[in-house]
């Protein structure tokens, strides 16, 4: 580009008016500004190699060099973290979270402390504030884990409970049910 006119300033920055109307200002320490023609697109390269810019919308993208790090924060408040190894995270304005890892699964954050997780195969794992955990199976299978229990819950009705004693409990669709204690040895079984 063609320059229009170049400004020295006493503490050692430079000015460089383009033709096109970009103005270029480079920083003693290695910093460079480019202001776009439109007057609101704003790229600033570092002199450690980060990068930020700000777009029309107000948009502003900050590169992290040593970290190959992308982070992107709209003007309505959401935020987008890019990682080199592929790992997304977006935080949105309401304070909710959610992180796709490199094999896409995906960890939603809530603000009342819940987690959700989905995983590629389908499988998804919900955690509740006080722990407990319910994880849906793509087999159609449930499970329940919380501090007493962990109970799975099968397609076909069957419901097999697991206590924190070790003592084992699976009741069927027929109505039997059938309890083992911790070393499983049979307790009870009301075979119908």
């Amino acid at each position: 580009e063609e320059i229009q006119r170049e400004t020295a300033y006493p503490d050692g920055k430079v000015e460089k008016v383009l033709k096109n109307g970009c103005h270029l200002i480079f920083f003693p320490n290695g910093t460079c500004k480019k202001v776009g023609s439109d007057g609101k697109t704003v790229t600033i390269t570092f002199f450690n190699g980060d990068v930020k810019q700000i777009m029309p919308d107000q948009t502003v993208i900050y590169y992290y060099a040593d970290a190959k790090t992308t982070h992107t924060t709209y003007s309505d408040g959401l935020e987008v973290l890019q990682f080199s190894n592929g790992q997304i995270e977006k935080h949105y304005p309401d304070g909710r979270k959610e992180i796709t890892f490199p094999d896409q699964t995906i960890k939603n954050l809530f603000t009342d402390g819940q987690e959700e997780s989905i995983f590629p195969d389908g499988t998804i794992v919900r955690v509740q504030r006080d722990g407990s955990k319910m994880i849906e199976f793509n087999n159609g299978q449930r499970e329940l884990h919380t501090s007493q229990f962990k109970r799975r819950e099968y397609p076909d009705g069957t419901v097999k409970t697991v206590y924190m004693n070790g003592q084992q409990e699976t009741k069927y669709v027929s109505g039997r049910i059938r309890i083992k204690d911790k070393d499983g040895n049979i307790i009870m079984d009301t075979k119908l």
